[in-house]
């Protein structure tokens, strides 16, 4: 399959394999009004399998929610065709409205309309912590 290259934009390259429509969930890249095209279980030298998503037009990525998505992630910036700058993805130090406290005694469970935030704690584990109440933030299984 081939599809063609973006002129201006964004390609995200390195995806886990099935995970594309959970980033671009997670982007909100649906209330875009550019191009997205979504390739899936593209061959990986590198990885076995990668999902691809190009992204054409001007758009702003959350980096922050990419990097604690997944650091494996390459960030290729494109203007007029050309590779502008590849970015290199890192576990942000603090994570603002993408991950929700579930201690109930926090205060971003009793007053509505506060931002979750939390910081990371522990590198090594991917490990955050509540701002507001020191809460280990623990995924859902």
């Amino acid at each position: 399959m081939n599809l063609d290259g973006v002129t201006t934009g964004t390609v995200l390259d390195h995806i886990q394999a099935g995970k594309g429509w959970e980033i671009y969930n997670l982007l909100k890249l649906d209330k875009e009004e550019c191009t997205v095209a979504i390739i899936q279980r593209v061959d990986s030298t590198k990885y076995g399998k990668k999902d691809i998503i190009k992204i054409d037009g001007d758009t702003d990525i959350d980096l922050d929610i990419l990097g604690y998505f997944d650091t494996r992630i390459t960030v290729n910036k494109i203007r007029d065709g050309v590779l502008e700058k590849k970015v290199k993805l890192k576990l942000p130090e603090r994570l603002v409205g993408v991950l929700e406290c579930r201690n109930p005694r926090c205060i971003t469970s009793v007053e509505k309309g506060i931002p979750h935030e939390f910081r990371l704690a522990d590198r090594e584990k991917k490990r955050y912590r509540c701002l507001y109440c020191d809460t280990v933030y623990k995924e859902k299984k």
